[in-house]
This record gives structure tokens, C-alpha cells and sequence, in this order.
């Protein structure tokens, strides 16, 4: 039935509709409105796939008092924000969602998704400087929108997921090993990726590599439903600025003649890599984190800049997933904060200390906090290592450290730099932050809605006004952005 004469009650489970796309909504989905029951057009169905300025065919699979979910089955007039897919594989994979819509329609969405995030928690945005957003540049000569990744994990399974053109073609496919990325919303199904355009070209061929190699020697992948296997996690670091390159292998125990034949393996068939190492997950998570880490070849970390600075990076290690990128996001949290020589500077959620090392020439100190002991060393590490004196990193829990002992030991801030996970911050973590009342505050997020819902809570407590806002896109073809955000007390 068209969209025009719909309404709430045609919209049932297992019904086909038509509808036309009229907006982008959250997660990369797009929403439909039709006829309320007072007549007007508040309804919304959005439907994953679809491109505003779509007129498709779809099934309805949710109905709630407010929305319905439908699922796409055909596009019958496709909007002019379409764009051919590169990857062969987009329709099955959850790696990038958006290589379906022109770049800079996914652009200008994340922008508004940005700043409705704020507008929608009642922040007042009227004499701030909003930005448009930053598209992503990248270094390999794509624009920034393909092979932008410096690390990717490609996942293991003995449960292959086939393509309905894989499908169709009629080969005899092995369907007992994987090596590629997950279905959405499946955690033991993976995608035999023969192609990837998130990293590099080169990495793609090594997964190719390494499938070839597993399967010639019958090493079993991970079997994700009855917890067998050797094989779990093919990481791969290759950075942006050195030619340093990282495969770290994670399996199930530490066999070490295994690993010798691997690392034959790459040194003859991809002497580009300048370490490998293994890491040991006996648990269930199929996570490339685990209980030991073995440095099989080269000296087990990688190197890449942010601005002037070198950073070693292990396989455990957090890192800006695109460099290039990260260098943009730094730059605006950099120039919003306003430093001079004077200020104190508070790096909250400083992780290895990437945006505290690029600020530290521009202020007389940095005190960096963060929970994760190992980044914390990373951090100490990287400043010894390019000779920045005037950075201080303090391991432990936010809720705990960030009180006033810590402010009589290094000083009150002047600047506070926020960068938290992408829940935000506790609310005692905010109500610490009013109390001290830091003159500028910069809030930089990977997560608008609880950025917003922070700072919501912040201005509550505290005379605070927003003087900018600044978009960033660090994930191309996914709903994915940063947010910056610029604070002063009033």
C-alpha cells in the first residue's frame, strides 16, 4: 500500500508497504512518515538500507506505539543520494553500511545528527559557532574514504556465512572456514572476505595469505558455538606515517612450532611485516585481547605520528583508528581550547596520551588521567620518547582520582580536555567538573547523544556557554562521528 494513504494500524508485522524515504535517522537508518491518528503526518517507519529520496518496497517486522521498523526488499525509484557500492560484499557485511550514499550526503547527515544531538537535550546553540563537519582526508589517495583503517581484526569461524551470490553461483564452498568480518547482529556467522576497502590493499592480500596458509595445514578456526578451535583473530596495525607493519595472531594456546611456520610463513610471502606477535585467548570472548602476549619477530610494537610525535603502539594498545583523521580532531579540540603558555591542562580519559602530547607545547603542563594502567604507561613512554617534560599521567578510576587531591597536587586547571568512551561520563564525573569550574573546557565525543545528556548535566551546575561546535568524520560509510565541542564559563 503507497505511503500516502497509510496509516499507524496498516502498519502490521509481516505487511508490504510502500513508502517514500523523506530523512536520515540514528544508526545509519532512514525513516518514512505517514498519517497520525489525528491525521497528521507523525509516524515515523525507518527502514536500515534506504536512502532518503527513496520510493520502496518493504516489509514491516516492528510496530511500536511511536514508530515501525520495516525491512527493505526493493528500491522502486532510487534517490539521487545513491551511489554504486564498491565492495562486493556491502549487502552482507557490517563493516561500512554507507557506500550505498554519496559521501558528502553522509557528511552533511553526521552533521546534523551532531548538532540535533544537542539541540534535542535543550542546549542552547544560538551564539555558538556551529562547523560544518570535517569530511575525512586520508593517505592513501582516496579522499579519506576508503582504506582509512590503521587496524583492523578479522574474525575466524567455522561457520561461514554464504552471500546470496556466492550462493547462487553453484561453486562447492567451504562453509567450515572464515576469515573476515561478522554478519551484523550475528556473533558466530563471519564473511569469507576476499576483498576489504577499510584498511589497505595490501592488508586484504595478507588475509588472503593467511587463509591459504591456515587451511593448507589444517589448523581448525574457532568454532564460536562449541568453543573449539586454534584460530581466532587475525589483527593487522599497519600505521600511517612509518611502513611499520603488525600481525598479531590470536589463538586459542601458545603452540610455539606453530609460530615458527608462521613466521616463515610471512617473512618469505610478506617481508613487509616488521612483527608479528601471538596472542593467547583461552577464554570464550572472541575478543584479541588475552592473558599473554608472545613477541614472535621484531621488536612488538608499531609506530606511527600524530603531529610532531612518534607513538609505539602494541597490539593491545589504544590508538586513533585513523591517523589522519585523529590529526584533524586534535587540531580543532586544540585550537577550541583557546591554550596559552600558562595554563594548567587536565587530559581526563587521556588514554595513551595522544591529545595530551599535542597540546603540551602550547601550555606550561598536561595532567593526563586514565583508568588503563598500560596506557597510562604507553603514555610515559611516548613523552619520554619525544622529549616532552611537562606531561603528567595519573592511572585509576576517574570517580576516585579526579577530586581535590589531585588538584592540590598538580595544580587547578585552567583548560579541561574530555574524551571519554562513548557512554559518556559518570554524573559524578560531571558534578566533579562543575566544582571546579576550569575557565575553558573542550568535550570531544565519539558519541553525540551522551556528550549531550553531559553537558546538559554540566550547565545545570555551572555557568557554562557553548562557543563552538565541530563535527569530525573519522569513519567513512558508517553512521559514526565525533563531536567537539568547545565550553567557556560565563
Amino acid at each position: 500500500m503507497p505511503a500516502d494513504v497509510l496509516a499507524p494500524s496498516d502498519l502490521k508485522r509481516g505487511r508490504e508497504v510502500e513508502l517514500t524515504l523523506e530523512a536520515f535517522a540514528d544508526r545509519g537508518k532512514s525513516l518514512a512518515r505517514v498519517a497520525g491518528p489525528d491525521g497528521g503526518r507523525g509516524y515515523v517507519v525507518f527502514v536500515a538500507g534506504a536512502v532518503p529520496g527513496d520510493r520502496v518496497r518493504a516489509r514491516v517486522f516492528k510496530r511500536k506505539k511511536g514508530f515501525a521498523e520495516a525491512r527493505l526488499l526493493e528500491v522502486l525509484d532510487p534517490s539521487d543520494l545513491r551511489t554504486e557500492p564498491r565492495c562486493e560484499y556491502f549487502e552482507a557485511c557490517g563493516g561500512c553500511k554507507w557506500q550505498h550514499v554519496q559521501y558528502p550526503a553522509q557528511l552533511a547527515m553526521k552533521g546534523e545528527a551532531a548538532v540535533s544531538a544537542l539541540a534535542r537535550a535543550g542546549l542552547d546553540l544560538g551564539a555558538a559557532d556551529v562547523r560544518p563537519p570535517l569530511g575525512a582526508a586520508g593517505h592513501d589517495g582516496s579522499g579519506g574514504t576508503y582504506f582509512y583503517r590503521n587496524k583492523m581484526e578479522f574474525s575466524f569461524s567455522a561457520m561461514r556465512w554464504l552471500t546470496d551470490w556466492e550462493v547462487a553461483s553453484g561453486e562447492e564452498l567451504d562453509k567450515r572456514f572464515a576469515l573476515g568480518l561478522h554478519v551484523p547482529g550475528r556473533f558466530d556467522k563471519v564473511l569469507d572476505l576476499k576483498a576489504c576497502y577499510l584498511q589497505s590493499e595490501w592488508s586484504a592480500r595478507l588475509v588472503n595469505g593467511v587463509r591459504a596458509f591456515a587451511k593448507r595445514h589444517h589448523w581448525a578456526p574457532l568454532h564460536p558455538r562449541e568453543h573449539t578451535g586454534f584460530l581466532k583473530i587475525l589483527a593487522l596495525r599497519t600505521p600511517a606515517h612509518t611502513d611499520d607493519r603488525m600481525v598479531n595472531l590470536v589463538t586459542s594456546h601458545h603452540d610455539p612450532e606453530r609460530m615458527a611456520a608462521f613466521a616463515e610463513f610471512l617473512r618469505a610471502e610478506f617481508p613487509e611485516v616488521t612483527t608479528f606477535v601471538n596472542t593467547v585467548n583461552s577464554g570464550v570472548a572472541q575478543t584479541a585481547f588475552g592473558e599473554a602476549v608472545h613477541t614472535v619477530f621484531g621488536p612488538g610494537v608499531v609506530r606511527d605520528r600524530i603531529g610532531p610525535h612518534t607513538f609505539e603502539i602494541a597490539s593491545n594498545a589504544f590508538f586513533q583508528t585513523n591517523t589522519v583523521a585523529a590529526e584533524a580532531l586534535y587540531a580543532v579540540a586544540k585550537d577550541f581550547a583557546n591554550l596559552k603558555a600558562t595554563d594548567v591542562v587536565y587530559d581526563l580519559y587521556c588514554g595513551a596520551g595522544t591529545i595530551s602530547l599535542f597540546v603540551a607545547d602550547a601550555v606550561e603542563k598536561v595532567v593526563g588521567v586514565e583508568l588503563v594502567e598500560e596506557a597510562v604507561e604507553n603514555a610515559r613512554a611516548s613523552a619520554a620518547a619525544n622529549g616532552v617534560s611537562n606531561c603528567t599521567f595519573v592511572a585509576g578510576d576517574m570517580l576516585e582520582l579526579f577530586k581535590p587531591d589531585l588538584v592540590d597536587e598538580h595544580g587547578r586547571p585552567d583548560v579541561l580536555i574530555v574524551d571519554p568512551p562513548r557512554a559518556g561520563m559518570h554524573p559524578k564525573v560531571v558534578g566533579q567538573i562543575a566544582h571546579l569550574r576550569p575557565e575553558r573546557i573542550v568535550y570531544v565525543s565519539c558519541n553525540p547523544q551522551t556528550q549531550a545528556r553531559d553537558l546538559a548535566m554540566l550547565q545545570e551546575a555551572a555557568a557554562y556557554t557553548i562557543e563552538a561546535v565541530q563535527p569530525v568524520d573519522l569513519f567513512p560509510h558508517t553512521h559514526h562521528v565525533e563531536n567537539v565541542v568547545g565550553l567557556r564559563l560565563a
